[in-house]
C-alpha cells in the first residue's frame, strides 16, 4: 500500500526557515512524482513543488520560486522541502503527494494534479 507521511511542520517568525521531509513507501520514483501541495485558510489547494527522477523535471510554484528548495534521497525513498525565509502568506497545510507520470501526458503536467497523498504537516508563520 502507499504510504506518505509528512513531517517537520511547526510555527516560526517570519523570515525563518523549516525543513519539510516525507517518508514514503508502496511506489517507485520511476514512475511517480513527488512533491508537495498546500491549502492555507480560505484558500484551494496549490501544487507547490514537485520533482520526477525519472527525467529530472522540477516545478516551483512562482510563490515559492527562490525560496523553497525540493530533494529527494531516492536510496531512503524521502523527499524534503528546505522552506528559506518565510512569509505569513505561506501559512498552511503542507501535504505531501505521489503523481502518475507514465501517462501520455508524462511530466508535461507535474505538480497540477496527484495521485496518492498524505495526512499533511501544519506550517504557521507569524509576522
Amino acid at each position: 500500500d502507499v504510504q506518505l507521511q509528512a513531517s517537520g511542520g511547526g510555527s516560526v517568525q517570519a523570515g525563518g526557515s523549516l525543513r519539510l521531509s516525507c517518508a514514503t513507501s508502496g511506489f517507485s520514483f520511476d514512475d511517480y512524482a513527488i512533491g508537495w501541495f498546500r491549502q492555507g485558510p480560505g484558500k484551494a489547494r496549490e501544487g507547490l513543488s514537485c520533482i520526477a527522477s525519472s527525467d529530472g523535471t522540477t516545478y516551483y510554484a512562482d510563490s515559492v520560486k527562490g525560496r523553497f528548495t525540493i530533494s529527494t534521497d531516492n536510496a531512503k525513498n524521502t523527499v524534503y522541502l528546505q522552506m528559506n525565509s518565510l512569509k505569513p502568506e505561506d501559512t498552511a497545510n503542507y501535504y505531501c503527494v505521489a503523481q502518475w507520470i507514465r501517462s501520455s501526458a508524462g511530466t508535461r503536467e507535474i505538480c497540477r494534479r496527484y495521485d496518492y497523498w498524505g495526512q499533511g504537516t501544519q506550517v504557521t508563520v507569524s509576522s
